[in-house]
C-alpha cells in the first residue's frame, strides 16, 4: 500500500473514493462534511436520504460506514463514516474511531476501490485531539486486512499534515509526501 500525505481540499482529489467525516443522519453539516455535500451537488443528499435509518435519525452509526456515488466530485465514490464525539477518551472513542477506518477500508475493498483519501475524522467540531486521532488513523490503516493500493491522508492544514507525516515516518509507513 502506498501511503501519502496531502494538505489540501479532499473534494478535488481524483481517487476512486473519498471518505466523508459524516454525522449519523448523513444529512450534511459543517467542515469536511459540508464541503463534500456542496461539491458533490444536489444528488448527494437525495442518495443519503435513500439509505435506511437503523434507528431514528441514524443512517450511519458511529464507527460504521456507508457508500454513495461521488456525483459531481472527481472521486467515483464517497464513503461516509460517523466518527465519535470526543468525551475525554473514556467513552470508547478510540475504538470507535479505529472502527471508522476499518469499516471504510472494508467497504472500499467490497467495491474494488484501489485509491482512497481520508480526512481527519472527528478532528473538527467533534473535538477529537488531533495527535490522538492521527495515531489511531495510522495504526488502523497499517493493520488493515483490506488495504487499497493507494491511501491518502488529506489534511486541512499544514499542522495536521505534519502530524500525519511524523506518525507515518515513525511507523516506517511513509513512502511519499506530497503537499499541496
Amino acid at each position: 500500500m502506498q501511503i501519502e500525505v496531502l494538505c489540501g481540499d479532499i473534494t478535488t482529489l481524483a481517487v476512486d473514493a473519498i471518505v466523508n467525516a459524516a454525522n449519523q443522519p448523513m444529512s450534511g453539516g459543517g467542515g469536511v462534511d459540508g464541503a463534500i455535500h456542496r461539491a458533490a451537488g444536489p444528488e448527494l443528499p437525495i442518495a443519503c436520504s435513500a439509505i435506511p435509518m437503523v434507528r431514528p435519525y441514524v443512517r450511519c452509526p458511529t464507527g460504521e460506514a456507508r457508500i454513495t456515488p461521488g456525483f459531481r466530485l472527481p472521486a467515483r465514490w464517497i464513503i461516509h463514516t460517523a466518527g465519535p464525539v470526543w468525551q475525554g477518551g473514556r467513552a470508547g472513542e478510540p475504538e470507535q474511531l479505529a472502527n471508522c477506518y476499518r469499516a471504510s477500508l472494508r467497504l472500499a475493498a467490497q467495491h474494488g476501490i484501489a485509491s482512497i483519501a481520508f480526512p481527519a475524522i472527528s478532528c473538527g467540531v467533534f473535538g477529537y485531539p488531533p495527535d490522538k486521532a492521527v495515531a489511531i488513523a495510522v495504526r488502523s490503516v497499517r493493520e488493515s486486512t483490506h488495504p487499497p493500493a493507494r491511501l491518502i491522508f488529506c489534511a486541512f492544514d499544514a499542522a495536521m499534515a505534519d502530524l500525519y507525516r511524523s506518525a507515518l515516518l515513525s511507523s516506517g509507513a511513509l513512502e511519499r509526501t506530497d503537499v499541496r
